[in-house]
């Protein structure tokens, strides 16, 4: 029992490691990025912290050289995820009970275990299995879970304070913060190491369990994390991974009464899917109480420029908001709207700094973008290109090019079209392939309109003019399209502590990872009064006699 009130540090972003030539960062993570090429890394499944092999198995292969096996993940069957979710029931009950200290205590480990001695494993690990550059790894599998477990028990602390402002002489009120009761079901994409390592990990630490199904493009990096998690501490079945088939994990989890809530980041189908299920079986009475259900979904995420805006400084968001991390980013630039005035000038910047970009092999440190995730990505995102090329109302004026003989490489490409409502200006291809409709400057308001109608999502968005009351206009009729809006600056990026993350309409709940929003979602408040004058009679003041 704490016999003191103990204060979080108070947080900080961790500081990005520019991997600059000559410096000690470069060189420790080309020895890590060596190592792991080596060794072929036997992935299991972690339930109850014990390590669990099936020998039903899947490769792991890094996405830019197919010939290159990272190593194997074991993929979890019926008997093992029903041990799961018993695992997680069992360590529910003592792991509710330990205080926020002890709790905070292993998450601040985590970070800086993170930041010290797992910093090149997570990111070489990043880097191989996705496909990230260095500085793209370093910004997701190290700063920002640093960063999430850092502020988020900083968040902690600052939910458990707050409590009722009145308590009348003679009572004490309280306000108490409990973890849900029954189980979470995190499920995890590909595609940023942190969100695999903070969907868990941000239920666990308000006193929660959590099976947590990452996906399997990200298997490397996510065994990385539950090893650090080991390591700092972090009981055992109160985080399992259970790597598997998504429709078999979950219509198990999904059907089971102990769910008290899904952290889910992935595609809008299928988040819709799992909120069905939910929905079925609360008609069916099977759960003890309603899920929580938090989601990120996906994102046709916009660049809308006025005809006075800086067109460098445009044309940059342009190209680094739609083409790093080869466009595999839920944030990432995939539609903009440009005056017909200035989309020259503008296309003519792009073309030179396009021609600048390097493909290929992350681990040459040039390189500016890697592969797309897989087979079935590359073929989907070639799709777009080629219906973009047949089209009588749009043609490919950058790039287009694609190889999938070595690694799964798409070139950043960029579509110019007459039609705003052209198939890739509706539709998420989540790669390299940026949409361009040139609008008349005249009819500003009506491609603001556009903008609104265009997409069901709503999850980034950025605008480009100098004038404010133009800054101001353009905010005001956007106001309801994007969660994470952007004024003179792509729409990517967004930091822990800074730039809560989510969007609404089909994008999501937008409940804000990288906030105290996000973390309320995980506890179920209970209002105490204690009373220290108890009364003895039942009549009031009115009702004697005068």
């Amino acid at each position: 029992m704490s016999m003191a009130i103990f204060t979080a540090p108070v947080p900080q972003n961790e500081a990005i490691k520019m991997y600059a030539p000559g410096s000690p960062e470069k060189q420790l993570l080309k020895q890590e990025l060596e190592r792991q090429k080596r060794e072929s890394v036997d992935v299991p499944l972690f339930i109850g912290g014990e390590e669990i092999r099936t020998n039903r198995v899947e490769e792991i292969r890094c996405p830019h050289d197919h010939s290159l096996k990272l190593g194997r993940y074991h993929k979890a069957g019926p008997e093992e995820i029903a041990m799961a979710i018993k695992s997680s029931l069992c360590a529910r009950e003592a792991w509710s009970e330990v205080s926020f200290e002890d709790r905070a205590a292993i998450f601040l480990k985590a970070a800086d275990l993170l930041a010290t001695k797992y910093r090149y494993i997570v990111n070489a690990a990043t880097m191989l299995g996705q496909s990230k550059s260095p500085f793209q790894a370093e910004i997701d599998s190290a700063c920002e879970l640093i960063d999430f477990f850092r502020f988020n028990v900083y968040y902690m602390q600052e939910i458990y304070k707050e409590q009722p402002m009145v308590s009348p002489t003679g009572n004490w009120n309280r306000l108490e913060y409990r973890p849900l009761e029954g189980l979470i079901f995190a499920v995890s994409p590909f595609n940023f190491t942190s969100i695999g390592g903070n969907l868990p990990t941000a239920p666990a630490m308000l006193g929660n369990v959590a099976l947590w199904k990452p996906a399997s493009t990200s298997m490397l990096s996510s065994y990385y994390i539950m090893k650090l998690l080991q390591e700092a501490g972090l009981p055992g079945g109160v985080i399992n991974m259970i790597p598997g088939k998504g429709s078999e994990i979950g219509n198990t989890v999904l059907n089971h009464p102990a769910l008290a809530g899904i952290h889910f980041t992935g595609s809008t189908s299928v988040f819709q899917t799992m909120w069905k299920t939910v929905g079925e079986n609360l008609s069916k009475n099977i759960y003890k109480n309603y899920p929580r259900i938090v989601g990120e979904t996906g994102g046709k995420d916009f660049i809308f420029a006025h005809k006075d805006c800086d067109i460098r400084a445009l044309a940059v968001a342009m190209v680094r908001g739609a083409f790093e991390y080869q466009g595999q980013k839920c944030s990432a630039a995939s539609r903009a709207y440009v005056p017909k005035s200035i989309w020259p000038s503008v296309r003519e910047e792009m073309v030179k700094m396009v021609e600048t970009i390097t493909v290929g092999d992350i681990c040459d440190f040039k390189t500016f973008m890697g592969a797309v995730i897989d087979k079935n990505s590359f073929d989907n995102i070639v799709s777009y290109i080629e219906y973009a090329r047949r089209a009588s109302d749009a043609k490919v004026v950058i790039g287009g090019k694609y190889d999938d003989s070595k690694g799964y490489f798409i070139h950043p490409t960029v579509v110019e079209t007459s039609n705003p409502k052209f198939k890739l200006m509706e539709e998420e291809i989540f790669g390299p392939v940026l949409t361009v409709y040139y609008y008349d400057d005249a009819e500003l308001e009506k491609s603001l309109k556009l903008v609104d109608e265009t997409s069901p999502y709503a999850l980034t968005g950025a605008i480009f003019a100098r004038d404010r009351e133009v800054i101001a206009h353009l905010s005001k009729a956007l106001r309801n399209c994007a969660g994470n809006f952007y004024i003179n600056d792509k729409p990517t990026g967004a930091v822990v502590g800074q730039q809560p993350f989510g969007g609404a309409r089909g994008s999501g709940t937008n409940d804000k990872a990288g906030s105290h929003l996000n973390l309320l979602r995980w506890v179920s408040p209970r209002s105490i009064k204690e009373n220290f004058v108890p009364v003895h009679q039942i009549d009031y003041p009115h009702m004697l006699e005068s």
